[in-house]
């Protein structure tokens, strides 16, 4: 995806007053909206920190230039020690280590926390950006309020719940000039950028065939719909607003923490937990525009709410310019590719990504792992040059953005590509057939029941648009 001049934020160089250690002063007493000094510290709010909250938010306490000055969750504390994640999420236990981090620099300061983002976007006037680490059926909600209050914003992956969503939120952040990232991490890492330098220069030859798959199971494996019982709610959690813009439903703990992602009305299952990783190396090394044709198969029980144990996609995308068409399959739940014959022996690791060229082999594992070429003959030839710029690293790079630098390489105009590509299977998934999709006009000619898929429901007061 090119960045055009108009997605660059343009912001005043000039030095201004900084804030004391003890008094944080809004950016308009400085500046004006979005305006961060090169020299000033970023004053971020992270929304939503259970798991994957909590890893983002020990990642930009590691930055001199970023303080955390607000937590916001619709829960105080809840454990998550069943989950990979271990520890403690929830909004005490995040402001708690914010604090304990700054304790010895600044002893006496204090991070706000609220369960609703709402009132704290509108009493914290201080905050520069947002990171957003709620459950997926939130992502557009807080990122396009975000926006549009003058915040920069990053949003783990998938961007959006839905295409609609996608194209939404691409469209905001380009109206309102903020600097933006999409969390799919290993699109920073050096081993993507190597891979897509070799496929760019030709290293493996025209690609027709690419396979990425993730060995991932559901969360709830004995469900076979929604959990029909009502147990208590946890005490100090907000289910309302948890569920936010989905009708309303009675909580289970197969719905939180993390599980949720097994059910449509919240997640994407490991598709759209993992296709925004895992399909991120072809999708800018091949400069795949959305598919013509999708194709789903699912194993095991799934229905209108639940998603299956795992499933295969079949994407086929056009010919670009001089590169031929490819058809991409993704696998998961435990499936998997067979090994290309040019790989020998070489045993396929538990998630990755094999490209299949006119002249070899390049597998690398998920997430931006580095590239193998195979057969070995091509390891002798001559590496790419680095044409791609190397990353100081995903959250440095938008923080860096936000000060007025480049924008940070996997901005949402990318992610948003991106994850109307992970969505489109998983829209094929659930209507169980394949489909032929009109990116145009965003829908599938003749299944007027994909409509409500593609574009997601709401309920009032939680419209986006």
């Amino acid at each position: 995806m090119k960045v055009t001049p108009s997605t660059r934020r343009h912001f005043l160089s000039t030095a201004a007053t900084a804030a004391t250690a003890f008094t944080i002063l809004p950016r308009h007493v400085l500046g004006g909206p979005r305006f961060v000094p090169p020299s000033e510290k970023v004053n971020v709010a992270v929304v939503g920190v259970g798991g994957r909250g909590t890893q983002n938010l020990r990642a930009l306490l590691q930055l001199a230039d970023v303080q955390v000055i607000a937590v916001a969750d619709p829960a105080t504390t809840y454990n998550l020690e069943a989950f990979y994640y271990k520890g403690l999420g929830g909004r005490a236990p995040a402001k708690a280590h914010v604090e304990e981090h700054y304790a010895q620099s600044t002893p006496n300061f204090r991070c706000a926390d609220y369960e609703d983002f709402r009132v704290m976007l509108e009493k914290e006037k201080a905050i520069d950006a947002i990171l957003c680490g709620t459950p997926d059926h939130l992502h557009a909600y807080v990122s396009i309020l975000s926006m549009r209050a003058g915040k920069h914003v990053y949003c783990e992956k998938p961007l959006t719940h839905s295409i609609w969503e996608a194209r939404e939120v691409a469209r905001v952040a380009r109206e309102t000039g903020v600097a933006t990232q999409t969390g799919n991490q290993g699109h920073s890492n050096v081993g993507m950028r190597e891979t897509v330098e070799h496929l760019r220069a030709g290293t493996i030859g025209a690609v027709r065939e690419v396979h990425a798959w993730v060995g991932t199971r559901r969360w709830n494996p004995k469900l076979t719909t929604k959990p029909a019982d009502a147990p208590p709610l946890p005490d100090g959690f907000n289910w309302d607003l948890w569920i936010g813009p989905r009708n309303p439903r009675a909580y289970n703990p197969a719905y939180h923490p993390v599980a949720w992602r097994d059910f449509w009305a919240f997640g994407g299952s490991s598709l759209g937990d993992f296709g925004c990783h895992d399909l991120d190396a072809p999708t800018w090394a091949l400069d795949l525009p959305p598919p013509s044709r999708i194709q789903a198969v699912s194993a095991g029980p799934t229905d209108a709410e639940i998603a299956p144990h795992g499933c295969m996609v079949y994407y086929d995308f056009p010919a670009r310019g001089d590169q031929p068409p490819v058809r991409l399959t993704w696998y998961d739940g435990g499936l998997r590719p067979a090994a290309p014959a040019a790989m020998g022996n070489f045993p396929l690791p538990g998630r990755g990504v094999i490209f299949v060229g006119e002249k070899g082999v390049i597998q690398c594992d998920g997430a931006g792992g580095a590239p193998r070429l195979f057969p070995e003959t091509l390891r002798t030839a001559p590496k790419p040059a680095a044409t791609i710029k190397r990353s100081n690293g995903h959250h440095r790079d938008w923080i860096d953005a936000c000060k007025g630098g480049d924008p940070a390489s996997s901005h949402f105009a990318y992610g948003a590509h991106l994850t109307e590509i992970a969505h489109l299977g998983n829209l094929a998934l659930r209507l169980g057939k394949a489909i032929e999709w009109d990116a145009a006009n965003l829908r599938v000619p003749g299944r007027p029941e994909a409509d409500a898929i593609i574009r997601g429901t709401y309920r009032k007061g939680w419209e986006i648009a």
